[in-house]
């Protein structure tokens, strides 16, 4: 040990310095792209809370084996001790914490919580809205699509602790009179008499292993759900392969929609009046129309529990059977230029597969959108 006058305390290690900075390049990616980028930027979304998640689990376990001041059990004190220095605060008589004061202490397990509950949200809703990540063979929709909206909301208060958290810096920074910024980038504070550099330890292996384990962990994780698709055949997907007639006919003229997108009343009325198809005579003999009909009734909206036919399952009894008329796509396509529509490659609305490589799985992945370079502004 040294002598503390005129000196200074190394407080902050490589490790929490590292976790520190990384982490709000990660937390900055992961809202940017997800309140401003929209749902093309959803791999992107992913890594970036997959990288933050990660962080989380390694800084746990520094936590429990890392320096002096990085130990939960140095500073985590309990909302006891958060009261109390809130009351010597109050008084002007608040001591100085080398490392987190109580209220810090409490907001860093706030945030630590916080962002693994992003996470855990975000895997669960995207398994059940997108069908992707390790949940996506036994989320449903509906539980999927309530699940994101806990993640939005905890994205939201996640925002408010990071702004709570960087105005107690400033507020320490300013009674203290000690740039906790520079602190954090060089580790070290200015010593006050009387106080002494706590011995670092030695590291163990079993923390080096662990640290790298929680990193390839939430990696592998991350990548797991970008990459990840359930079988055809696992429920609660349901999608279901071409009938080889109807791919025929329908992609004679246009791209077959899959059966999916629309709900069995819709495809119902539209195949009974196929001599009148959208202004064409598209009409099948009488056995071809039966068999389309049953195989599309038995594929419809109502039995698959993807997003799309959730949304498209209930038509407009003004357009039963026009899915570029419906709530949902005007709402999802309101932001993309009208000339888009009319130029090639895409030259009409109802195109999906110019712009959706996975429009014929029913599916419409945001990641899988790409629209054409010539048609964007």
């Amino acid at each position: 040990m040294k002598s503390a006058d005129h000196a200074k305390i190394r407080v902050w290690d490589l490790f929490v310095r590292f976790f520190h900075w990384t982490l709000v390049v990660a937390v900055s990616a992961a809202a940017y792209s997800g309140f401003l980028l929209g749902g093309t930027w959803i791999s992107a979304h992913i890594w970036a809370g997959s990288v933050a998640t990660a962080l989380i689990l390694a800084r746990l376990l520094w936590g429990i084996w890392g320096s002096p001041y990085a130990r939960f059990g140095n500073f985590v004190k309990g909302p006891r001790a958060a009261l109390e220095h809130v009351r010597e605060l109050r008084s002007g008589a608040g001591e100085r914490h080398l490392g987190h004061n109580p209220l810090g202490a409490l907001m860093i397990l706030a945030l630590i919580t916080t962002i693994l509950l992003l996470a855990l949200s975000g895997t669960v809703g995207l398994g059940g809205v997108f069908k992707v990540g390790p949940f996506g063979f036994a989320t449903t929709y509906q539980f999927g699509n309530t699940t994101l909206s806990l993640h939005k909301l905890l994205a939201i208060w996640l925002l408010v602790l990071v702004g709570l958290h960087i105005a107690g810096a400033v507020f320490e920074g300013l009674r203290t009179r000690e740039n906790l910024v520079k602190a954090m980038v060089t580790g070290y504070k200015e010593a006050e008499p009387g106080e002494i550099e706590q011995p670092a330890g030695k590291a163990r292996p079993l923390l080096v292993t662990s640290l790298f384990t929680a990193l390839a962990a939430m990696l592998f994780w991350g990548g797991a759900t970008l990459a990840s698709r359930p079988a055809p055949d696992l429920p609660p997907v349901g999608e279901a392969a071409f009938d080889v007639t109807y791919a025929d006919e329908c992609s004679a003229c246009h791209i077959a929609y899959n059966p999916s997108l629309m709900g069995e009343k819709s495809w119902t009325l539209l195949m009974s009046n196929l001599s009148d198809h959208f202004g064409e005579d598209a009409s099948l003999d009488p056995a071809t129309t039966e068999e389309l009909t049953r195989w599309l009734a038995a594929n419809a909206a109502e039995t698959v529990d993807t997003k799309p036919a959730h949304m498209l399952r209930h038509m407009a009894d003004n357009a039963p059977f026009t899915i570029t008329e419906t709530p949902f796509w005007k709402l999802t396509h309101k932001n993309i230029p009208d000339t888009v529509f009319t130029r090639p490659p895409v030259y009409d609305n109802g195109n999906c597969a110019a712009c959706h490589s996975d429009a014929e799985s029913g599916r419409f992945y945001p990641a899988n959108i790409s629209i054409p370079k010539e048609n964007q502004k």
